[in-house]
């Protein structure tokens, strides 16, 4: 019998029997597999120093020992900790995949085989495959794993039989090539290959046993298994119509860039028209022109007059033009808030419906050359509801290098729900020309700082790895709680910052601050910007937040070229206050700074650029030089691509860093 890796936990073995260990995904049908192996005769024990307690039963004269469902065999939670011990004092062990997501499940079975021990895979869930197209090479699959393949049905009991009959040609299996030399090496020292592996991943706790220290490698490991298993994954799965739903076909369609790419642009059109269009124009104009500023505001400025002259400090602060009874509630109430449930409301469609991780696997290449890989796209997406949350979710990718340039991207270019929805509802007027002038400036800035990020921290972006649900039609009643959920915590972090901001705000102007900020920032505003100087209060304003720096400009009176500089400079501007605290916190104080600087000088330069340019192609009418600003971008975009591609083929390949 193997040595026992799981100190403390008591389970009732004869001598002599095997251990047979059941190992898979979470949701892999594992559950149906033991309680066919074992029948009614179950013993469960507490794992030591968890809440968790593991099964076991007799099989025969042998045990079955069941595990927690994990993604991988390391010490990132109980679950994994639990399951590799278990797993490396297995005699054999019974890797359960769903047929359904291979390409997930093969990186744990590849895991396993690389640890050394004898494995038998039972490939589950073969029918919900074939509903949903997918046809599995079987044979192959065994023959390139090295190890036997059984094609099951657990909850109908199909090949159940197969597997129970076939259970001990469990066998080790072909492991990840590149390790061998390593784990020999250190076989002396731990004694066991599947810690030797460990070891080399950097697992804290088996290097702690043998007193070594742990190893630095795991991130090009688990690079080297992960490209092994997408290769196994190409040879032996291949689609088919047959017996397909429309469901399945339209979400292959979703993955293509041929067909893909069209109907994201379809999706992001609708979602213009609904939320730039329909709401940003007739819903805010009810919400923010005939209830707030032709009614609400009205009552509230007559009522104060009620108590207080509107002409003294405490009236200007609460009813001046930067109110905190009048604009702040207007803009907060009649202008953001609409633009934030609809945002919101696309957005749980998206999530609902599987649409989401789709995109993400769609721009997964196109990722890949800013430095990241398909998931990155969901925090991308998420900071178009917030920047602040979507910051926090950069912790689900892969490496630090990826999290450093989501956040720095996140901060940069990508500009929040309420703060897009103003954005939209001022574009929206002006023409199509100026619409994709804007699209296209903030797309290059991206490109070119995500570029730039990529080629100067050293590594690379890791292999997508993402759970494709299947497609669904979403259910109104989540999507309306999600949405109203979102937009409730949305109102409850906003309203204390645009209270706030529209304090500062008003006491700058009473006490002749603005003015001055405004006389100082000149140069910027109306020398670089070619922008009014009152442009400087609604910037002061985005410092605490960016869509109240945004709403700010929705005052002013701007041609359509000023309307596009103004917005591209509040889109690169400085995050908002709450977002750049959430960065101090995820990051080093040097980067956070670095960030929140680079910010800045992104914002007024790229701003200017274009305000400039403009300016030099078109010096008497305003606006027509739009075209030539257009393929000046394109022009500065692909030369910093070009010479970044140059740098990178020019310096020595390294290891992946993280």
């Amino acid at each position: 019998m193997a040595h026992c890796h799981c100190p403390g936990l008591k389970m009732d073995i004869p001598e002599g029997s095997r251990r047979i260990v059941l190992a898979g995904n979470p949701n892999t049908g594992k559950s149906v597999f033991f309680n066919q192996l074992t029948g009614i005769y179950v013993d469960v024990s507490n794992y030591p120093g968890t809440t968790l307690d593991i099964s076991y039963g007799r099989y025969g004269s042998d045990v079955v020992i069941d595990t927690p469902g994990v993604y991988g065999i390391s010490s990132f939670n109980d679950e994994e900790r639990i399951a590799r011990d278990i797993i490396l004092s297995a005699d054999l062990v019974v890797n359960i995949v769903s047929a359904t997501h291979l390409e997930r499940d093969l990186f744990l079975t590849q895991q396993i085989i690389d640890t050394g021990v004898p494995v038998i895979v039972a490939l589950n869930m073969m029918d919900d495959a074939r509903r949903l197209g997918i046809a599995v090479d079987v044979d192959r699959l065994s023959q390139l794993l090295g190890v036997p393949v059984i094609p099951t049905v657990a909850v109908k009991r199909d090949g159940l039989d197969r597997l129970k009959a076939e259970l001990f040609t469990a066998r080790p299996g072909n492991p990840t090539p590149g390790l061998e030399g390593e784990i020999h090496h250190l076989l002396n020292r731990v004694g066991s290959r599947g810690e030797a592996l460990l070891v080399l991943e950097g697992d804290p706790v088996i290097a702690g046993r043998h007193g070594c220290q742990p190893g630095t490698r795991r991130e090009e490991i688990y690079r080297r298994r992960r490209e092994r298993v997408n290769e196994i994954y190409a040879r032996v799965v291949r689609e088919t119509s047959r017996g397909a739903s429309f469901g399945t076909i339209l979400g292959r369609w979703m993955l293509k860039p041929v067909t893909g790419i069209p109907i994201l642009l379809l999706a992001l059109w609708v979602m213009y028209k609904a939320i730039g269009v329909f709401i940003a124009g007739t819903v805010v104009g009810i919400t923010e022109e005939t209830i707030m500023q032709g009614i609400y505001e009205p009552a509230v400025r007559h009522l104060v007059e009620q108590i207080i002259s509107p002409s003294s400090v405490p009236g200007i602060i609460l009813t001046g033009d930067f109110g905190l009874l009048t604009m702040t509630v207007t803009y907060l109430l009649g202008l953001l808030m609409p633009l934030v449930v609809g945002f919101y409301f696309f957005l749980s469609l998206f999530e609902d419906s599987g649409y989401l991780p789709r995109i993400a696997t769609l721009v997964d290449r196109v990722l890949n050359a800013i430095g990241l890989n398909g998931r990155g796209v969901i925090p991308l997406i998420l900071g178009f509801g917030c920047v602040t949350m979507a910051t926090i979710t950069t912790r689900l990718l892969s490496s630090d290098r990826e999290r450093k340039i989501a956040i720095f991207l996140l901060g940069l270019t990508i500009p929040c729900s309420a703060q897009l929805g103003v954005i939209a509802g001022m574009l929206a007027g002006l023409g199509p020309q100026y619409v994709t002038l804007y699209i296209l400036v903030i797309f290059s800035v991206l490109v070119m700082a995500g570029t730039l990020l990529s080629t100067l921290l050293p590594g690379k972006s890791a292999d997508l790895l993402i759970d494709l649900p299947p497609l669904r039609l979403p259910r109104l009643d989540n999507v309306l709680k999600k949405t109203g959920t979102r937009s409730y915590h949305f109102l409850k972090e906003a309203a204390p910052l645009f209270a706030l901001g529209a304090l500062l705000i008003s006491i700058f102007q009473v006490t002749g601050i603005l003015e001055f900020l405004q006389n100082i920032l000149a140069p910027l505003t109306v020398g670089w910007l070619n922008l009014p100087r009152e442009t400087a209060t609604a910037f002061i304003m985005g410092i605490v937040r960016r869509d109240f720096g945004a709403a700010g400009l929705t005052a002013l009176e701007l041609n359509p070229l000023q309307t596009v500089v103004a917005l591209i400079t509040i889109t690169l501007f400085v995050p908002c206050i709450a977002s750049i605290l959430v960065i101090f916190k995820e990051r080093t104080k040097k980067e956070a700074a670095f960030i929140w600087g680079s910010s800045w000088v992104a914002a007024f330069l790229v701003g200017g650029l274009v305000a400039q340019m403009a300016r030099l192609f078109s010096p008497a009418a305003a606006g027509h030089g739009v075209i030539p600003v257009m393929l000046a971008f394109l022009v500065l975009t692909l030369a910093v691509v070009l010479l970044c591609l140059f740098f990178r083929r020019s310096r020595p390949t390294t290891d992946i860093q993280g």
